[in-house]
């Protein structure tokens, strides 16, 4: 962060215009939003970057780091405390407990050393694309590159994400995938 320092926060936008989500990412949310379920984005990257892609997304809240701003321009610092390893799995039981759900009816995604006390914190840890240490804490492990299988091991069936999708507007392709 204190490379940042001097930095217009212009950059910032820039950064958040090359954020490319992962694939699955839109239609997991939107799946689960369309079913009832809470969302939420624990990220060690920065609430400015992130913060308007979960409201995009419809997720429900979020935690990450701030970047402190004087007269338009990055400082080099953070504001608040920063989300680590220990914060993220907080931030999983502070947002279960706001949304009143039992701790075993949690679900979180992770893939890196960060997330290890998350995953272990939750009703069922999913490593994602996760380095090999991560994998072997977390209840399941997903290699695939679309964020969407979650929905599956959630025991979400195919007919309930076209459900979601048709309730969104979203036009489905054809079966030649045109």
């Amino acid at each position: 962060v204190a490379e940042l320092a001097g930095l217009p926060v212009e950059v910032v936008d820039r950064a958040r215009s090359d954020v490319r989500l992962t694939p699955g990412a839109r239609t997991l949310c939107r799946t689960l939003n369309g079913l009832g379920y809470r969302i939420a984005l624990v990220s060690g990257g920065f609430s400015e970057v992130i913060g308007p892609i979960a409201e995009e997304l419809g997720v429900d809240a979020v935690r990450a780091n701030g970047l402190e701003v004087v007269d338009g321009h990055l400082t080099g610092r953070v504001r608040g405390p920063v989300v680590d390893r220990a914060a993220k799995a907080s931030a999983l039981r502070e947002f279960a407990s706001e949304f009143a759900i039992d701790m075993s009816r949690t679900v979180a995604i992770g893939d890196g050393a960060n997330d290890l006390d998350m995953l272990a914190a939750a009703g069922h840890g999913i490593a994602f694309n996760a380095k090999p240490v991560v994998q072997a804490a977390a209840d399941s492990a997903i290699n695939v590159p679309y964020l969407d299988t979650v929905l599956y091991l959630m025991g979400i069936s195919r007919e309930e994400v076209e459900e979601a999708d048709a309730a969104a507007g979203v036009v489905p392709l054809s079966p030649s995938g045109s």
